[in-house]
């Protein structure tokens, strides 16, 4: 049985039926889907920009993995803490009130400053995000396609959050921990996180516009921010998948449901 409305802050495959192709994302710009979206595609565009100024000194390629400074650390600082805030802000807008399981607070409700990575790891479960990869342009290697979130395919800890908790409370320590590797998955991650929820929307002002693709030099469908190339999953069961006719049920009071993250 497939899902009749689409979930806050969660895209996933639309089964094919009426207005399918026009049902597949249209909700994201529903001003209910979601709150102060911009907020978030703004940050990572200023991210993004910052990251871009900084190829101009370090080339975009495998060999130059393992460089790291302070400006890498402070960039890859700001990007971790940005996807901390996409995965808040999924919990947030649909049911998350956790516990803690043992203490003087057993049973009492677990505020959002102490929501952690254990936390944020169920959102695997509800968009996917180990299915995600992504494309980086002009990047020169190997290391070209990233799935930054591949780890938790396998139960495992992902490193880059790793190393960031690591050169975030002893940076002199850890400093090595801030590298040029570890802040493009970052960036990669985040990416990510905003694809799983906008699809491609950078709720960006102006008119709508449409372009029509002929030949192209690239061979892959840019996202958010029109620089980064993502493959979205493709394994979606039959009763995960959406399936409404968006045109009907924009028109509609409760267009939206919460996903009840207490249960999962």
């Amino acid at each position: 049985m497939s899902i009749n409305k689409p979930y806050h802050r969660n895209y996933r495959k639309m089964k094919e039926g009426e207005q399918f192709q026009y049902s597949d994302g249209a909700y994201i710009v529903d001003r209910e889907y979601a709150q102060n979206p911009e907020h978030y595609t703004r940050a990572f565009s200023i991210i993004q920009a910052d990251l871009l100024k900084l190829f101009e000194y370090i080339e975009p390629s495998d060999i130059n993995e393992i460089t790291y400074s302070f400006r890498i650390h402070e960039l890859f600082m700001r990007t971790s803490i940005e996807v901390e805030a996409n995965f808040k802000a999924i919990l947030r807008e649909n049911i998350f009130s956790p516990t803690y399981k043992n203490g003087n607070n057993k049973g009492e409700i677990r505020p959002e400053n102490e929501w952690n990575i254990n936390d944020f790891k169920l959102i695997n479960k509800t968009h996917h995000l180990d299915e995600y990869s992504i494309e980086l342009p002009f990047w020169q290697g190997n290391n070209k396609i990233r799935i930054p979130f591949l780890d938790w395919k396998t139960s495992k800890s992902l490193k880059w959050y790793q190393s960031y908790n690591k050169s975030k409370h002893e940076r002199f320590v850890n400093f090595k921990e801030a590298s040029f590797g570890n802040l493009i998955e970052a960036y990669s991650g985040l990416f990510v996180l905003l694809s799983s929820q906008f699809k491609t929307e950078s709720f960006l002002p102006g008119n709508e516009t449409y372009t029509l693709f002929g030949n192209r030099y690239f061979n892959g469908s840019f996202g958010i921010g029109d620089f980064l190339m993502v493959r979205f999953p493709d394994n979606w069961k039959d009763d995960e998948m959406y399936c409404f006719n968006w045109m009907e049920l924009k028109n509609e009071k409760e267009r939206f449901l919460k996903i009840d993250y207490n249960k999962i």
